[in-house]
C-alpha cells in the first residue's frame, strides 16, 4: 500500500553547471547539423550525430561519430562551442569563452550501425540502439510534473533570468538546488528543505548575504504558502562559491540524466539525450513515452502515468510496452498499452514524423529539464502537447 504521507527530494543545475556546459554544446552541434544539413541537400532522415563533450579547465574536448554536410568543419564546430559558452555566460580567468582551448574530434558514423539504422528496399529505420525509455506524468503540477524537480528548476531559472537581465550583477553560471517536499494524502503542500549553492562573483560575499539575494527568487517560484517559518535553507554550505563552472569540477555530456528528467519520481532508463539525432531512441523514445503520459493523465485516465518502451538496434518497432497507473486509473492498463500503440507509431520514422524531430531545437532542452516546460516558455515543445487527450478520453 502507498504511502500518504513522507518527503521526497529531487535535485536541479542551472545551464552553467559543467555537466550542462557539455550538454548545450552536444546539442548545438545537433542543432547545426538539422539546421544546415537540409541547406546543404541533406535529407534531415539522413543525418546522424552522436556527440560527447568534455569540459575542464580551460578546455574543451568534442568527440564522437556523425553523418553530415561536409562543410560542418572543425573550425565551424569550435566556433558553435565558444558561442555556447559565450551565452552561458563564462568570461572567467580558468574558463572563457574565446581563449579556452577547444578540441573537436567528431569522425564518420560507424557503417555497422548505419546499415542497421538506415531504412533500404522493404526495412523500414531501425532504432539506433537496444534500451528502454520510461516516460511519466502526474498532477502535482500545471505541467503535469512531479513537484519537487519542477520546482527545483523553477528556482535556478528565476535565478538566471535574473543574472542575464542585469537584475543581479554578483551570481555566477555555475548554480545547483534542491528541493524536499512533504506530501500529505500523496499531494505536494509545503517545502521543509530549500537548498541552493550558486556560483558568486563578489569574493566577500557570506553565505548570509548569498541567501538574501536568492531567496526571494525561491520565494517567487514556489507556490504561495509552500515555505513556512519551519523550512530550513542551506544557501552556499560550504561558505564560499567564487570558482565555478568547468573550473572548478569537470563535465560530461549525459550526466544528469536525472535532472533532464523526472528527479528520481519515476524510473528511467540509464540512456541520456543531448547529443543526439532523433534515430537515438534514448532521445526519441523517452520524449514520445512522456508525451503518451502526459496526454494520458490529461485525458482524465489516471492521477499518476508511467510508461516503458523498449528497442531493439536496427529493429523499427518497440518489442514492449508497459503501462503502470498506480491503482489511479480509469481504464485496464492491458487495454491502454493496445490503444497507445495504436494511437501513435512508436517506430523511430513515426515517433520523428509525429512529434516533429529532425528539426533544430535541441540547444533549448539541455538545461531545466526536457520535460515539464510550459508552452509559453522557449516556445514549448511538441513532446509536452495534449493534442491527443480528447481522443483518449473515450477509452475511460
Amino acid at each position: 500500500m502507498a504511502r500518504s504521507s513522507y518527503l521526497f527530494t529531487s535535485e536541479s543545475v542551472s545551464e552553467g553547471h559543467p555537466d550542462k556546459v557539455c550538454d548545450r554544446i552536444s546539442d548545438e552541434i545537433v542543432d547545426a547539423f538539422y539546421r544546415i544539413g537540409p541547406e546543404q541537400g541533406w535529407d534531415p532522415k539522413d543525418i546522424r550525430v552522436a556527440c560527447e563533450t568534455l569540459a575542464t579547465t580551460n578546455r574543451l574536448v568534442i568527440a564522437g561519430e556523425t553523418r553530415g554536410p561536409a562543410v560542418l568543419t572543425r573550425d565551424y564546430l569550435t566556433h558553435l562551442a565558444r558561442l555556447a559558452v559565450k551565452d552561458i555566460g563564462y568570461e572567467q580567468e580558468g574558463f572563457h569563452w574565446e581563449n579556452a582551448q577547444v578540441e573537436v574530434l567528431l569522425h564518420a558514423q560507424s557503417a555497422d550501425i548505419a546499415q542497421g539504422v538506415d531504412s533500404a528496399g522493404n526495412k523500414d529505420e531501425g532504432a539506433g540502439d537496444q534500451g528502454i525509455m520510461f516516460g511519466y506524468a502526474c498532477r502535482e503540477t500545471p505541467e503535469l510534473m512531479p513537484a519537487p524537480i519542477y520546482y527545483a528548476h523553477a528556482i535556478l531559472a528565476r535565478m538566471s533570468k535574473a543574472r542575464r537581465s542585469g537584475e543581479s550583477t554578483v551570481l555566477g553560471p555555475d548554480a545547483k538546488s534542491q528541493v524536499t517536499v512533504r506530501y500529505e494524502n500523496g499531494k505536494p503542500v509545503g517545502v521543509t528543505q530549500i537548498v541552493v549553492s550558486t556560483q558568486h562573483l563578489d569574493a566577500d560575499l557570506s553565505s548570509h548575504d548569498v541567501r538574501a539575494i536568492v531567496e526571494p527568487y525561491a520565494r517567487e517560484a514556489l507556490p504561495e504558502g509552500w515555505i513556512s517559518a519551519e523550512t530550513v535553507w542551506h544557501v552556499n554550505p560550504t561558505g564560499k562559491f567564487v570558482i565555478g563552472g568547468p573550473d572548478g569540477d569537470c563535465g560530461l555530456t549525459g550526466r544528469k540524466i536525472i535532472v533532464d528528467t523526472y528527479g528520481g519520481a519515476a524510473p528511467h532508463g540509464g540512456g541520456a539525450f543531448s547529443g543526439k539525432d532523433s534515430t537515438k531512441v534514448d532521445r526519441s523514445a523517452a520524449y514520445a513515452a512522456r508525451y503518451l503520459a502526459k496526454n494520458v493523465v490529461a485525458a482524465g485516465l489516471a492521477e499518476r502515468c508511467s510508461l516503458q518502451l523498449s528497442y531493439a538496434i536496427g529493429v523499427a518497432k518497440p518489442l514492449s510496452i508497459y503501462a503502470d497507473l498506480y491503482g489511479t486509473g480509469r481504464i485496464d492498463e492491458g487495454k491502454l498499452e493496445q490503444a497507445l500503440m495504436d494511437i501513435m507509431d512508436l517506430t523511430p520514422r513515426g515517433i520523428r514524423t509525429h512529434l516533429g524531430l529532425n528539426r533544430p531545437i535541441y540547444a533549448r532542452t539541455a538545461a531545466y529539464g526536457h520535460f515539464g516546460r510550459a508552452a509559453e516558455q522557449d516556445g514549448g515543445f511538441s513532446w509536452e502537447k495534449t493534442d491527443l487527450a480528447d481522443q483518449l478520453k473515450s477509452l475511460a
